[in-house]
C-alpha cells in the first residue's frame, strides 16, 4: 500500500468573513499523481499554498510525511518541490546558474544535466531569464522543482505556455516521477491533461471539495453518461425557447454557440426525434456527435461553468 506524502484534514482560511477554504480533506501517495481541479476563486490556490506552508490555515491540519509544512519548514523544503506560476525565479539569473545554485542547498540533488538534457535548458541557456518566454520559463521553474529530488512535489500549471513536443516531455517527466515513487500533486486549467496523467483528480468548488475520484470513475458516475452535440449552420442566441422546450421533452438539453447539447443515453429513436425538432425549426445540421463524458462535461456538470 502507498504511504501517504500529504495528509490534508479539516483545512480551513478566510480572508475576512469570506470563507475561501471550508473544511478540507485530501491526500496524496506516494507513487501517484493527484489532480486538483477547480474554477478561479475556488479555493484550489489557497488550499496549495497552505500545503507548502507559505501560510498558516486558521483550522485544521497539513501534514508532510508527518512534518507540519509551516511550522517544519526547513525539514519540509528538503522533502517537497515547489513549481508555481510565477515561477518564483531570479530574472538576472541564467537558467544553469539557478539550477546549479538550487542544487548545492540539497543532500543529493539531481545533476544539472539530468534536467536541463531532456528539457532543452541548453538551447536557451546563455539568456537570462528575464528574456525567455513564458514556456522557457516553465521549463525552468520545473527544473527548479525537482533538482532537489523531491518525494513530493506541487505541479502549477506545469505545461502552461508550452508548444506540443514539450509538453510531451513534461507529461513523460510526470509520469517518470511517479513510476519513481514520487507523490505529484498537479494543479492544471487543462481538464484533457488532468484526465490523461491523473491518476485521481479533486474538485474544489466555493472552499469544499465537490467530487473526488479516479477520473474514469466521476465520469462513470455522471447521471447523464453520454452526450449528444447536434451543430447547426448558425450561433443560437438568443436561444430558441420553443425549440429547447421541445427538445426538452425527450432528455436535457442546452445551448452552446452554434450547438445544442443533449445529455443522457440516448436511442436511436430519440435521435431522431430530436433531429426532427432541430429541422422543423428551420435549421440545418452541419454535425451528429454523441460520445461518453469528458472530464470536463463532468466538471461543467458539477459546478455549472467551465474551468478557466
Amino acid at each position: 500500500m502507498s504511504a501517504s506524502a500529504l495528509t490534508i484534514r479539516g483545512l480551513q482560511y478566510s480572508y475576512g468573513a469570506h470563507h475561501v477554504v471550508d473544511g478540507i480533506d485530501l491526500d496524496a501517495a506516494t507513487g501517484s499523481i493527484l489532480g486538483v481541479l477547480g474554477p478561479n476563486g475556488a479555493g484550489k490556490s489557497t488550499t496549495i499554498s497552505l500545503a507548502v506552508g507559505t501560510r498558516a490555515p486558521d483550522a485544521g491540519r497539513v501534514e508532510i510525511f508527518g512534518h507540519d509544512p509551516f511550522r517544519n519548514h526547513a525539514r519540509t523544503s528538503l522533502l517537497a518541490g515547489v513549481m508555481l506560476q510565477d515561477g518564483g525565479l531570479p530574472m538576472s539569473a541564467k537558467p544553469l546558474q539557478v539550477l546549479r545554485h538550487l542544487a548545492s542547498l540539497y543532500p543529493s540533488p539531481l545533476s544539472v544535466d539530468e534536467l536541463a538534457d531532456p528539457l532543452g535548458l541548453h538551447e536557451f541557456s546563455t539568456r537570462t531569464i528575464r528574456r525567455l518566454s513564458g514556456g522557457q520559463k516553465q521549463r525552468v521553474a520545473l527544473a527548479a522543482a525537482l533538482i532537489g529530488r523531491p518525494r513530493l512535489v506541487f505541479l502549477d500549471e506545469p505545461c502552461a505556455g508550452l508548444d506540443p513536443q514539450a509538453r510531451a516531455v513534461v507529461h513523460d517527466f510526470i509520469r517518470e516521477l511517479a513510476a519513481a515513487s514520487v507523490a505529484v500533486v498537479l494543479t492544471t486549467h487543462d481538464l484533457a491533461e488532468a484526465e490523461e496523467l491523473a491518476d485521481e483528480v479533486v474538485v474544489i468548488d466555493r472552499g469544499r471539495i465537490i467530487a473526488q475520484g479516479a477520473p474514469e470513475d466521476l465520469r462513470s458516475a455522471s447521471p447523464t453518461g453520454r452526450r449528444l452535440v447536434i451543430t447547426v449552420g448558425r450561433q443560437l442566441q438568443p436561444a430558441p425557447r420553443e425549440l429547447l422546450a421541445t427538445m426538452n421533452t425527450i432528455a436535457p438539453t442546452s445551448v452552446a454557440g452554434p450547438a445544442l447539447v443533449v445529455d443522457g443515453d440516448l436511442d436511436s429513436a430519440q435521435i431522431a426525434g430530436l433531429c426532427a425538432a432541430v429541422a422543423d425549426a428551420g435549421l440545418a445540421i452541419t454535425d451528429l456527435d454523441m460520445h461518453s463524458q469528458s472530464l470536463a462535461d463532468v466538471f461543467f456538470e458539477l459546478t455549472g461553468r467551465p474551468l478557466r
